[in-house]
């Protein structure tokens, strides 16, 4: 079994999905958590390919960018997807999720409460609307409500678990439009080792 370090700071954000796949997995990995005031130092060692984290070293290898490390970890755990079809849909929706949740990001960062109030009013009306009403028809079309694609567990669903809290932050009943949605993220959430890792997690404002 390969030794893992997975280095990020001390909250969920982008390398929770990392975290996800390791639970659903069921395997053990060092969570290496970084206060936001050691990161100046740390960049400075060279360690970091882009002087950004997550990275990820597995036996003493750095991975880095966040996608690629989810990536790399669900092919190697059997998360990917059964067939060459279903790992490019697996990929398209795990996509889907990152590039919404980048946005959210953007907009609960601004600091001005004005513009921070409009940009959630717009992204309710735009991107949730098309990223969340696309997956809701993608659930609809896979005949079912346990999963995004297939009828197993792939990391497309632990992005959605891992990035789905911050969506009060929009609004809280953000899936009310999206009840297939709904029903996959508390299907996941409900996994045995997903549900413990939830309850056992560091708890971080985001």
């Amino acid at each position: 079994m390969p030794v893992y370090k997975l280095t990020y700071f001390d909250a969920r954000g982008i390398a929770e999905p990392i975290r996800l796949i390791f639970a659903a997995a069921g395997v053990e990995y060092e969570d290496n958590r970084l206060h936001h005031e050691k990161w100046a130092d740390e960049k400075a060692s060279g360690k970091y390919p882009f002087n950004a984290m997550p990275i990820l070293e597995v036996d003493g290898v750095v991975i880095a960018q966040s996608h690629a490390i989810a990536r790399y970890l669900a092919n190697q755990y059997g998360l990917a997807g059964q067939t060459d079809m279903e790992k490019a849909q697996v990929d398209m929706v795990a996509d889907v999720i990152f590039d919404l949740g980048k946005k959210m990001g953007e907009v609960l960062m601004e600091q001005d409460e004005t513009k921070k109030a409009e940009a959630i009013k717009a992204i309710l009306e735009k991107e949730i609307v098309t990223f969340l009403g696309g997956l809701e028809k993608i659930v609809a079309k896979n005949g079912g409500n346990k999963f995004l694609v297939g009828d197993k567990v792939t990391w497309a669903d632990l992005v959605l678990s891992g990035q789905a809290d911050f969506y009060g932050a929009l609004k809280t009943d953000v899936f009310a439009a999206y009840p297939k949605l709904k029903a996959v993220l508390d299907n996941v959430n409900a996994l045995p080792n997903i549900k413990a890792w939830r309850e056992k997690r560091p708890k971080t404002g985001y």
